[in-house]
């Protein structure tokens, strides 16, 4: 007898999804990563930016012209059973409310840092810390240019020694898997216990 609900084929398997969130200040880089790695064309909620009215500062990235309002959306298909899934945050703080819900159940997050506007990623630092998300933060180098070293960041930052801190280009593919790499074994070390072998 038909209950009414739809049958599950058990020959049919359901790939497994991880969660990626990538955050950060505003103008870091976000949707350029998103858009570089995913192999879907990103969704993105990009709006013209309003720094007119003063709700933007655009300091140290004065040719920025939109902004992410809600989040930047792509996939990356690691095997046929196994999906990764990125959402980018928005920047700045008037839509952070969104951010809970964007975090909910993600594997772990990805903070790209903006060395010309180093404080802006201090707020998803203080994010992840206090929600025990596993996080890497990723030194956005804008034209190979990189105004302070790894150690430095992590100074400013205040960041836990165990946190990695890496550099990268948001506008390349490979150095943005690179990025994910990293997020993906630092999150895999922090659940293995260190007696485990």
């Amino acid at each position: 007898m038909d209950s009414g609900g739809a049958e599950r084929d058990p020959g049919v398997r359901v790939p497994l999804a991880l969660k990626i969130l990538i955050a950060g200040g505003f103008g870091a880089g976000k949707t350029t990563f998103v858009g570089s790695v995913s192999e879907i064309r990103p969704l993105q909620t990009e709006e013209v930016l309003t720094a007119t009215d003063g709700a933007d500062d655009t300091s140290g990235v004065e040719d920025k012209a939109t902004t992410t309002v809600v989040m930047d959306f792509g996939r990356i298909t690691i095997t046929e059973d196994l999906l990764v899934y990125l959402f980018g945050t928005p920047g700045q703080e008037r839509f952070r409310f969104l951010w809970d819900e964007l975090a909910d159940g993600a594997l772990g997050a990805v903070v790209l840092a903006d060395t010309r506007r180093l404080a802006d990623c201090f707020p998803s630092v203080d994010y992840f810390e206090r929600r025990g998300t596993p996080f890497v933060v990723a030194v956005n180098c804008f034209d190979e240019e990189m105004r302070h070293g790894v150690d430095a960041v992590r100074r400013a930052l205040d960041l836990d020694p165990h946190v990695p801190v890496v550099l990268c280009d948001a506008r390349d593919r490979q150095s943005a898997r690179a990025v994910l790499i990293e997020l993906v074994e630092y999150v895999a070390a922090r659940q293995t216990p260190a007696n485990a072998f």
